[in-house]
């Protein structure tokens, strides 16, 4: 044992992670353990908000683009959510951020960007123009009244 955090961190956390379990706690890397633990909170943070912003992105494209509504767009929109909902059963602390208002401009953000790159579309709204029940809700889809069905195409 010895690997250090900056010259092999998977390394490292084996080390540190057998360390723990023989209960030689005086041994351990405290501070990058913390980090590292801090980091975990992160990527489930970035997880959720990256999958957030490819679904608002694709019910905007479903909005704006009637035209070329596809089944690919549907598939993404009804695997992102259901993606996001197994990411916050398993946990259940990441529910908060979407009740935080910075987090959720920028998720917004993040999501008209791609928007607006993938369709070109310019006069995308400033504002989330759903509520999150009716982005979550696997009836809806922007200008529809019901879900539609995939044809057999597969697009």
């Amino acid at each position: 044992m010895g690997t250090t955090y900056e010259k092999d961190v998977v390394a490292w956390a084996n080390e540190q992670a057998a360390l723990l379990r023989a209960g030689k706690f005086s041994a351990i890397d405290i501070e990058h353990i913390a980090e590292e633990i801090e980091d975990v909170g992160k990527s489930e943070q970035r997880e959720l908000a990256n999958r957030m912003a490819v679904l608002l992105a694709h019910l905007l494209k479903w909005q704006f683009q009637p035209e070329r509504r596809s089944n690919s767009w549907m598939r993404t929109i009804k695997e992102q959510r259901r993606a996001i909902a197994a990411h916050m059963e398993e946990t259940p602390s990441l529910k908060a951020s979407l009740t935080r208002p910075h987090w959720l401009v920028g998720v917004w953000a993040d999501a008209v960007a791609t928007a607006v790159s993938e369709t070109g579309l310019d006069d995308l709204p400033a504002n989330n123009p759903w509520t999150m029940a009716q982005v979550f809700d696997a009836n809806f889809f922007p200008n529809e009244s019901i879900t539609p069905q995939l044809t057999q195409e597969g697009n």
